[in-house]
């Protein structure tokens, strides 16, 4: 016997439409027509050939059902994130999937890991899967090498950052407001000396937060301090050493804002293994999970993922549909839930102007 030769009327090899006509009894572009949910089947032949399709566990090939359909689809995105792994792009993962999903779209994600040239890579990957559509978190500085993809009509949305040397849609964060705020937070409960760790300065979002941190120190007439500002940080531990050297200083900081929540969890490790995590007050940018559970809780600025993940998304799904007008910017707030560590009081005194 052959290898793919059928056992009881059931091939040996991944079964394909021609084995469901045959099981069925019905033509090719009979069966053709009820995988893809076109019209004028009638109930009975549908039902034969679901029966077989179910007989011989059959899966359609998306890929090459999408070569002939008349608008091309695949019924497929590709998401470009920053690191899978981190808790914000895995928000942001499964909030673009849930939109996706109720359309039948998969998607497929992978991580930039902050290098352009992965950047590029992995959308040149996706597009040539023929995605329908891309949504990046970008790494690099320059999106221009999407801008052929994008006048041959594949639409594009683009989160956390904006598109550079591309015009395209995006969906941001109000990053130097929520910053700004986290900041004149701890000014507000006495504090002068405050620290700012953060991400690699090239990063628009990492540059944003630390111009929220400059401005409400000019705005409190609050000298910027070189010696408080830690920037370059990539990972928890290398967070958990600056703030450790932070702590050495002659003149340390009073409170500490970690402007990236990896860089937070390396902060409350360094604040507790000095046992000083409930003398330096601690405000994180990004939600950080179980912080809750920590004594004191730890007060953060937290973006709105989900909304973010859903309308880009959403905008993405409505440029698939045939909207062709200008593109868009939407800006989402960030909002700080107060925890207990942003709430420990500082050495100074404060007045009313300063809790305004």
């Amino acid at each position: 016997m052959s290898h793919d030769e059928p056992v009881n009327g059931v091939p040996r090899h991944r079964p394909t439409m021609r084995d469901v006509a045959a099981l069925s009894g019905v033509s090719l572009k009979t069966v053709s027509r009820v995988v893809n949910f076109e019209s004028g089947v009638s109930p009975d032949l549908i039902a034969r050939v679901r029966s077989a399709a179910q007989i011989l566990d059959f899966q359609p090939n998306l890929t090459a059902s999408s070569l002939r359909r008349s608008d091309g689809k695949t019924k497929t995105i590709g998401l470009l994130l920053e690191n899978v792994a981190n808790p914000f792009s895995s928000a942001l993962h499964r909030a673009i999937e849930i939109v996706a999903r109720d359309r039948g779209v998969v998607v497929f994600a992978g991580s930039v890991d902050e290098d352009q040239t992965r950047e590029r890579d992995l959308a040149a990957a996706f597009v040539a899967r023929r995605v329908d559509g891309l949504i990046v978190v970008p790494a690099g500085h320059d999106q221009s090498y999407l801008a052929t993809e994008r006048r041959n009509g594949t639409p594009m949305v683009f989160v956390d950052r904006p598109p550079t040397l591309l015009d395209a849609d995006a969906v941001l964060t109000a990053n130097q407001v929520g910053s700004r705020d986290a900041v004149r937070h701890l000014i507000s409960h006495g504090h002068r000396r405050i620290a700012c760790v953060g991400d690699l300065a090239s990063i628009s979002t990492a540059a944003e937060r630390l111009a929220g941190y400059v401005e409400a120190l000019d705005r409190a007439d609050i000298a910027k301090d070189p010696d408080l500002i830690r920037q370059g940080i990539r990972s928890s531990e290398a967070a958990q050493e600056a703030v450790r050297e932070l702590l050495q200083l002659p003149d340390p900081p009073t409170a500490i804002f970690a402007s990236q929540n990896l860089i937070t969890i390396g902060a409350i490790r360094a604040l507790r293994a000095a046992s000083r995590h409930h003398q330096v007050a601690l405000v994180g940018f990004d939600d950080v999970p179980l912080v809750d559970l920590l004594d004191p809780g730890i007060t953060l600025v937290l973006q709105d993922v989900v909304g973010m993940g859903a309308a880009a998304a959403e905008l993405l799904f409505r440029r698939l549909d045939g909207d062709d007008g200008p593109t868009e910017r939407r800006i989402f707030d960030a909002r700080l839930v107060p925890g207990g560590s942003g709430e420990i009081a500082g050495p100074w005194p404060t007045t009313n102007a300063d809790r305004a």
